[in-house]
């Protein structure tokens, strides 16, 4: 259904949250999200850029760890309920969204190892699938552990602010463990960071907009991606179903899962914990 508005005509505030969701949410053209409701190309992406920014103010009320003694404990009860990981807070990855080239003598920073352009984007989130942390400023060409070790989750636990916590991700035990301990630890690990992988699978499914990729200037994709990770934590919030995607997008979706080669982002962030706490 298609919106009818005169063209001289003020967009009104219902009708730029109306097309930037669209947009999110269906991934199609400017131009054609801005015929929804009878605006040319530049004046949706004008609309879908600024309705994105007001939503990426509320990263600090949306998207947040709990600061009640009584929530901490039922976030790592959560946790704990998944495969017995005791003390975790948070599971950490990261992931590429996809975006168009940038342009400029930058340009082949945002270039992946798949060879598509991206912005690699760091979370942390709960058991319950919700983005607690999130860090969307880096090239597609940053590793992993480039992006956690230049973070403000690193500076809070080596500065013992995040005291008695743990996050888990992709490490490897210590040494002087016996090969029945790595197995049991290596089990509850991979069951309880799993949930980071399945927030991602979550959130790019309700934003198809991550598999045709975002085709404005990366500060604005960068704004997307936070009011994007917002409205998840909203959903999560509200128990919203996942829309449906058709096979295409999932597939364009598939394309953006992995993992960069070689990076031990999660050995520092578990010995980072294992330090406060010890």
């Amino acid at each position: 259904m298609t919106i009818e508005i005169c063209r001289n005509r003020a967009v009104i505030p219902e009708h730029k949250v109306l097309l930037a969701l669209r947009y999110y949410a269906t991934g199609s053209m400017l131009v054609v999200c801005g015929n929804f409701i009878g605006v040319h190309k530049s004046t949706a992406s004008r609309r879908v850029k600024l309705v994105s920014h007001v939503i990426a103010t509320l990263r600090l009320q949306f998207i947040k760890f709990p600061d009640i003694e009584n929530n901490i404990k039922k976030l790592k009860q959560d946790f704990y309920n998944i495969a017995k990981f005791p003390m975790v807070i948070g599971a950490m990855d990261c992931t590429h969204i996809k975006i168009k080239s940038p342009g400029g003598d930058n340009a082949e920073a945002y270039r992946n190892r798949k060879g598509f352009f991206s912005i690699n984007v760091q979370t942390i989130c709960d058991a319950n699938l919700k983005i607690q942390d999130i860090v969307a400023r880096w090239p597609g060409s940053s590793h992993d552990s480039t992006i956690f070790n230049n973070s403000e989750i690193r500076r809070k636990f080596e500065m013992g602010e995040m005291s008695n916590n743990l996050i888990v991700a992709d490490s490897d035990p210590t040494s002087g463990i016996t090969a029945e301990a790595i197995d049991k630890y290596n089990e509850s690990l991979i069951r309880t960071r799993n949930t980071v992988e399945r927030s991602y699978g979550v959130w790019k499914r309700r934003f198809p907009v991550f598999a045709t990729g975002i085709n404005v200037k990366v500060s604005s994709s960068q704004s997307i991606i936070v009011a994007t990770a917002v409205i998840h934590n909203i959903a999560c919030n509200f128990g919203e179903r996942l829309p449906r995607v058709t096979t295409e997008q999932e597939l364009s979706i598939k394309i953006t899962d992995f993992n960069n080669a070689g990076d031990n982002i999660s050995r520092n962030a578990v010995n980072s914990t294992r330090k406060t706490v010890n």
